[in-house]
């Protein structure tokens, strides 16, 4: 548990008890604030008021923050290669076949998991003691991922992914010679009608907007290797565009060709660049993660398959 105390001035005055809580506590967001006031650990000389209350010089605001909940979810000691990390996010490159979070069928062996392990310095999300994911990467998807280590980290970011200024670029080796150079794929996207395990490209009134920009980064006689930025983050986004348009991802079990071309556990899809803004600092940051190692051997027997 922590006490803040906070003496109301003539810079403070006037404002709603929520605001000016949040300007003195830079720890805390808003909505983490809004709560503990509905909690009544927000007292203005010792008594409750509401978050639209607006103070008044002369007070005093006190501000009881209790002890991080522990999470609900196991901490495991699973291997993880860390690209940056600071006291407000973490960085890594996401290995295929890692479940980013705990679900009906995952409770163990996530990358949550793993971060409750890795990360002592976890301030909690919503009073609770765990890492923020902001966004996620499929199970059999490899690459670049953010993590956020506090609510202030955690909805700085947010509001960058809802604002699609977020840099994020994938490679993927596809199926068939893609005819043009490059383009892109502007298509809605919703769960499948009759498989809802499945997300389906839909006209624009039943899904969400998404869109997805492509180029070309090699032809490989019967396979396209190509580059691709994210303008949306769709649930399986790049892996529906692609086969809507007749260029499934290799390796895909669930929207490639029932008969794979390819032996390889999993789809060929790789997210090697990730930019945003610190959500402390203001610096802009970008990592990059080459593609494993599986990824690469299909990349070169292609090649010498063309060449042969």
């Amino acid at each position: 548990m922590k006490e803040h105390i906070i003496q109301v001035g003539a810079d403070l005055a006037g404002e709603r008890l929520d605001v000016a809580v949040c300007r003195e506590i830079a720890e805390l967001t808003r909505s983490r604030i809004q709560k503990l006031i509905e909690e009544d650990k927000v007292l203005i000389n010792g008594k409750t008021r509401k978050a639209n209350y607006r103070v008044q010089e002369g007070e005093c605001i006190s501000v009881t923050v209790p002890a991080l909940k522990a999470s609900s979810f196991n901490a495991e000691d699973i291997s993880l290669e860390i690209l940056f990390e600071d006291s407000d996010v973490l960085v890594i490159n996401k290995p295929k076949g890692l479940v980013v979070h705990p679900a009906a069928g995952h409770q163990g062996g996530t990358l949550v998991n793993a971060l409750l392990h890795y990360c002592k310095d976890l301030s909690g999300i919503g009073g609770e003691a765990r890492p923020g994911i902001i966004h996620r990467l499929d199970k059999d998807t490899s690459g670049v991922l953010v993590v956020a280590k506090n609510d202030k980290a955690h909805l700085a970011l947010s509001q960058q992914f809802k604002a699609h200024s977020v840099v994020r670029e994938y490679v993927a080796i596809v199926h068939g010679d893609v005819a043009v150079k490059q383009g892109s794929i502007n298509a809605a996207i919703a769960r499948h009608p009759r498989e809802r395990k499945k997300m389906a490209v839909v006209t624009p009134d039943k899904g969400r907007n998404a869109v997805t920009h492509f180029r070309v980064l090699e032809c490989l006689h019967g396979f396209t290797y190509l580059a691709l930025r994210l303008e949306t983050g769709r649930t399986h986004q790049i892996r529906v565009h692609l086969a809507s348009i007749g260029y499934p991802v290799a390796g895909d079990p669930v929207y490639g060709y029932k008969r794979q071309k390819v032996k390889m556990a999993g789809q060929a899809l790789h997210a090697r660049l990730l930019g945003f803004i610190h959500p402390k600092d203001g610096r802009y940051l970008e990592f990059f993660a080459e593609p494993p190692v599986e990824f690469n051997e299909l990349l070169t027997s292609l090649r010498l398959r063309q060449e042969d």
